[in-house]
């Protein structure tokens, strides 16, 4: 039986999309990669959009009755607290 998703923390492309991000921090972290500073941060910035792209498309698909950009300002908001709580830690984790 496949369980209940109710937090996009739920969601397993989430938790890949986190676990690869975690990683491209690691990784850029050493080496010659971190010294390619504009390659490292666009390879992070994507990462971390992935993370984004699926909180926003969860958070969009709520089934209440909310205007369309009012539905649009919680996704985005929703996407920018992401980025800043969870990407925060990404080079720890």
């Amino acid at each position: 039986m496949a369980r209940k998703v109710e937090r996009f923390e739920d969601l397993i492309a989430w938790q890949k999309a986190r676990q690869l991000t975690a990683e491209i921090y690691r990784v850029g972290a050493h080496g010659e990669f971190s010294k390619d500073f504009g390659l490292r941060d666009q390879i992070r910035r994507a990462a971390v959009s992935v993370m984004s792209n699926i909180v926003e498309g969860f958070k969009r698909g709520s089934r209440g009755r909310i205007s369309l950009v009012s539905r649009y300002r919680k996704s985005i908001l929703c996407r920018s607290s992401l980025s800043t709580l969870y990407c925060s830690g990404c080079r720890i984790h």
